[in-house]
């Protein structure tokens, strides 16, 4: 997600993560002015989900990161705050993009992440999120690593939509390259990568990014929640939320859906 300007003055996009640096996408540079927020679209519970089988998740702790928080934006201080993200500092946290219609990146990224929790519930996953609802601050891209680290997790996933020029369109899965401690896990990243994005493709029909990476994949050592992580971990940009076509997708529950049912299933393909 690149990320919008926090108050007048522009942050950089944070990971996410702290699970990973919330942000993701060509972070540093400022999409539109931020359009009114809007309330976020999922509370803890989403619809009966469609996807069936899983059972290489079944008993894998499963860290998911949904980017940004909703009280962001009111707390500027607090998250322009530095932090050492592995090679650098960079701002905690960041606030995140919207659709030109209002939707909020971080509303969306709390939505898909509940429903993808469900399905790997459902699957006998044990899951946990970065943050526990979608009107708080925070936490840091630092603190979201550790969570996974912590928990010595089996996967991480940290979910965003990008904010790119409005001609670009589709999505891309980032992983992340060697900075320090995170050196062991850069190969099993890949291929947890590579999973999440085949699977993403097939179960939504999103394209490839026409704007970032190769093939729907990119590496990156700029962001926190990838470069702290001593789990394996992937970031994803679902779409490009100021592409007309890709926010339209975003923005839809039913397609929202098949994004957590398909990120599962990649999950799913890494763990078997």
């Amino acid at each position: 997600m690149r990320v919008r300007g926090c108050g007048p003055a522009a942050v950089g996009a944070g990971l996410c993560f702290a699970m990973l640096a919330a942000c993701g996408g060509s972070a540093d540079r400022d999409p539109p002015p931020r359009a009114p927020r809007v309330s976020p679209t999922a509370t803890g519970e989403s619809p009966p989900t469609t996807a069936t089988g899983g059972p290489a998740v079944n008993g894998k702790v499963i860290v998911i990161d949904p980017g940004h928080n909703g009280g962001n934006a009111d707390h500027t201080e607090q998250i322009n705050k530095k932090v050492f993200v592995g090679n650098g500092y960079k701002a905690c946290n960041t606030v995140g993009t919207n659709t030109r219609d209002g939707y909020s990146e971080h509303a969306f990224a709390w939505d898909v992440a509940n429903r993808l929790a469900r399905v790997l519930r459902e699957w006998g996953a044990k899951v946990t999120l970065t943050r526990k609802d979608d009107t708080g601050v925070g936490p840091c891209v630092t603190e979201r690593a550790a969570i996974g680290n912590r928990l010595h997790a089996d996967a991480a996933v940290s979910i965003h939509a990008d904010g790119a020029e409005p001609s670009g369109h589709g999505f891309h899965v980032i992983e992340p390259v060697a900075v320090g401690k995170n050196a062991s896990i850069v190969e099993p990243s890949r291929k947890l990568g590579t999973a999440v994005r085949d699977a993403y493709r097939s179960g939504t029909g999103i394209p490839y990014s026409t704007y970032r990476g190769r093939d729907g994949l990119d590496r990156r050592s700029d962001l926190g929640g990838l470069n702290l992580s001593t789990v394996p971990v992937v970031f994803i940009e679902c779409g490009n939320m100021q592409n007309p076509g890709d926010a339209a997708t975003l923005s839809s529950a039913p397609s929202r859906q098949r994004m957590a049912e398909s990120l599962a299933a990649g999950l799913e393909s890494y763990l078997r």
